[in-house]
């Protein structure tokens, strides 16, 4: 066992338009790569459908004699949980290890030895395999709650091409929370620890279990805005669903926002930081 300190240079190459050519292949090679377990995505979008139907029975049943709940009608619901279970494979919010099977074996030592930073190169990656989960388990259970029930459509202009932004914001912090838990091998080589508690956290937080607005409304406004949860699963789909107004559509949009660059920001101090210890099992 020995220790290695590495320093990622930048490129020499200060060129935009090659950076992001960098940036676009990766995420293409990203994009190959997941396209290829063709099994799993239909074994995936069952899975969801099941759960879909569990949960928007369960929600249903929490519905009032009009049919509201917490401030979503029928056809709020049926959008919030037919949406939601294919976001959470767009988002992919539990069971990426990559990075800390890397550091564990120590082969994040050849990643640390490229012209591009691990925190771009990783999200490069993750968006492109986040392309090929919103073609294969995103359009189905969005077609299954279209096809048999009574879903809401968005009514204003606006909503969808915000919706598609909160959706590529949600991505990104998603994918900063899980670098984050996967860096903490860099210390603790088992990172089983940190899995589990982030897994507990997102999926109780972020809206997956049923939406925050079921709870008192002080802990709700705490846990949005306090917390980087909810902009994963919540957000999006509040603003899919429209239950607030545009204004405040955009203002969540922009917590969003500064959740993701606050979490970027974040997982590169902490690369940074470990890059000066790391240690590569095996010498």
């Amino acid at each position: 066992m020995g220790s290695v300190t590495a320093t990622v240079a930048p490129p020499t190459d200060p060129n935009v338009t090659r950076w992001f050519r960098t940036f676009g292949a990766i995420a293409a090679s990203g994009f190959r790569r997941y396209a290829t377990y063709r099994q799993a995505a239909v074994a995936g979008v069952v899975t969801n459908t099941v759960f879909g139907l569990l949960r928007y029975y369960v929600f249903l049943a929490a519905a009032d004699a009009s049919g509201r709940v917490a401030g979503y009608d029928r056809a709020q619901l049926a959008t919030f949980v037919w949406v939601g279970q294919g976001l959470l494979a767009v988002l992919a919010i539990w069971g990426w290890t990559e990075l800390a099977d890397r550091i564990r074996t120590g082969e994040i030592a050849a990643d640390l030895l490229r012209p591009i930073h691990p925190v771009t190169s990783y999200l490069a990656t993750d968006l492109g395999r986040a392309g090929f989960a919103a073609l294969a388990r995103l359009v189905p259970p969005m077609l299954i709650g279209l096809l048999f029930f009574d879903v809401y459509l968005p009514r204003r202009p606006a909503t969808l091409p915000l919706f598609v932004l909160s959706v590529l914001l949600a991505l990104i912090v998603c994918f900063g929370c899980r670098y984050l838990v996967n860096a903490t091998a860099y210390w603790l080589q088992d990172v089983r620890g940190p899995m589990i508690l982030w897994t507990l956290s997102s999926n109780v937080l972020a809206g997956l279990y049923f939406p925050l607005a079921f709870l008192p409304g002080g802990l709700e406004a705490v846990l949005r805005y306090g917390t980087p949860f909810p902009s994963l699963l919540q957000i999006p789909l509040d603003v899919l669903v429209e239950r607030e107004p545009t204004p405040v559509q955009l203002g969540l949009v922009g917590v969003q926002a500064g959740w993701a660059v606050a979490v970027l920001a974040l997982c590169r101090l902490v690369q940074r930081r470990a890059e000066r210890r790391l240690v590569v099992q095996g010498g």
